[in-house]
């Protein structure tokens, strides 16, 4: 696990981002963990994310070869982490991988007065990042790349937080909500830490005060887990 991931872990637990305890998932199942970027509430929080993201896509330049010319966040939370990225990138001198790129959205249902249609901000143009907090189902992903697609743009990745590697469904298939994207679509994901990362960072930093945690969440892993790493960065 790199330090960007670990500081990344220590962000989501103090911001309570990251929580220990009994939740239900979306898919229906008893998570000892949940993880919600909706917890980063504060203009300095906000941008400390931004940052995350900023970083993990300057490193998915430089180590993969990654191209884009910019940014477009899914109504609703994705909205305001593309805003976050964009000026977090812009915030980072051009030496360091920083540069300053658009960013657009999309509005659940487009107005009839104004500024119509369902696009918002920067035209969708070139290679396009999609930025969101994870990817459960996929549902507003893929209806991101078919906006980006429909305006003539090409969907290059998308950028999430967490990962939590995890079986989409218990339909049988092994492979987790964003090894199935991936495999649909042939876009990558890339992520600021995942799994592995929070059960790496269980046996340094949070060894001694999350043993209990890391004990529940190595079987929630055990039970749901995908096979394979499914994204990164």
């Amino acid at each position: 696990m790199t330090n960007h991931r670990r500081q990344f872990i220590d962000f989501a637990l103090k911001g309570q981002a990251l929580a220990f305890g009994d939740f239900t998932t979306k898919a229906g199942r008893k998570s000892p963990y949940f993880f919600n970027t909706g917890r980063f509430d504060s203009g300095a929080s906000v941008g400390e994310l931004g940052r995350f993201y900023a970083m993990t896509l300057i490193a998915a330049e430089r180590e993969q070869g990654l191209r884009y010319d910019m940014l477009f966040g899914p109504a609703y939370k994705g909205i305001t982490l593309a805003a976050a990225t964009a000026m977090a990138l812009a915030a980072i001198p051009a030496v360091e991988g920083g540069r300053d790129v658009g960013f657009a959205y999309n509005r659940k249902e487009a107005k009839t007065h104004g500024d119509t249609g369902l696009l918002v901000g920067a035209r969708l143009a070139g290679r396009v990042v999609i930025v969101d907090d994870v990817l459960t189902d996929g549902a507003s992903k893929r209806e991101s790349v078919d906006l980006i697609r429909a305006a003539g743009a090409e969907p290059v990745a998308v950028l999430i937080a967490m990962d939590r590697m995890e079986r989409k469904d218990d339909s049988g298939s092994r492979r987790s909500a964003v090894q199935t994207f991936e495999a649909e679509y042939g876009i990558p994901v890339l992520t600021i830490a995942d799994l592995n990362d929070l059960m790496a960072w269980f046996e340094s930093d949070g060894a001694a005060t999350y043993a209990l945690h890391a004990d529940a969440v190595a079987a929630y892993r055990e039970r749901y887990g995908a096979d394979v790493a499914g994204g990164g960065a």
